[in-house]
């Protein structure tokens, strides 16, 4: 992608500032919409959890509810990787890049983010260690956590054509797809279902494109597929 003629523009000093100082302002109005947005993400209603889901860790066997490590806020991120899959999703790669940084934070405001796959954890764990990342890895292999909440889809589903994913039905893409929950353990040790988002919803995770964001060439991305530049970070030519 070349500069357009307008992004190539050469002006003075003077005239540089008067067009920043717009953008300044809106600037401004987007952080105050996004804001504005967030609160009122906070106050979702929450349901209830009631179904027992039993995952596959580095520590044996743990309950949704040991998730949480003592916290009251748990994040998880659904990763596409299913089983019998040689490698983990190249885009949800990407994306969880992205975590382990995060993770040296997270806890100190009383989240806990976790990583959940359907693939066996022997699978999850190989594929951690040639990435070379430390964030908490489970496996759902065996109950219906990804399914019910909608990233996981059935064979069923395929010879349907027809799934539900990201609050709408549409058309099978694939069995597995990518995703946020976000849940909330009370003092009682009753658990809750705050949040979820999906497809463009996890774009504000990645903070590589919040870089690229703010280049003159941008995102530099084919429209007709978006992510086709991207390679797990081990696969780049040098």
């Amino acid at each position: 992608m070349k500069l357009t003629e307008k992004q190539t523009e050469i002006v003075s000093e003077a005239e540089w500032l008067v067009a920043r100082k717009d953008l300044l302002t809106r600037e401004k109005e987007f952080s105050r919409q996004r804001d504005a947005l967030s609160a009122a993400r906070r106050k979702l209603p929450m349901v209830k959890i009631e179904k027992e889901y039993v995952f596959e860790g580095p520590n044996g066997k743990e309950t949704l509810a040991d998730l949480f490590e003592g916290r009251s806020q748990l994040i998880v991120y659904h990763f596409m990787f299913g089983p019998g899959w040689e490698e983990g999703c190249k885009s949800c790669s990407y994306l969880a890049d992205h975590f382990d940084g995060a993770n040296w934070h997270l806890p100190h405001r009383d989240v806990t983010l976790v990583v959940i796959s359907r693939a066996p954890l022997s699978e999850l764990e190989a594929y951690k260690k040639r990435m070379g990342w430390r964030f908490k890895w489970l496996s759902s292999h065996g109950n219906d956590f990804n399914f019910d909440y909608h990233v996981s889809f059935t064979k069923e589903d395929e010879k349907k054509n027809k799934i539900y994913y990201n609050y709408t039905e549409g058309e099978f893409m694939m069995d597995e797809l990518p995703g946020l929950s976000v849940f909330y353990k009370d003092e009682d040790g009753a658990i809750f279902h705050t949040y979820s988002t999906y497809a463009r919803g996890l774009d504000i995770l990645v903070g590589t494109y919040n870089f690229l964001d703010l280049v003159p060439k941008g995102r530099d991305e084919n429209p007709d597929s978006t992510m086709d530049w991207v390679r797990r970070h081990d696969q780049y030519h040098a």
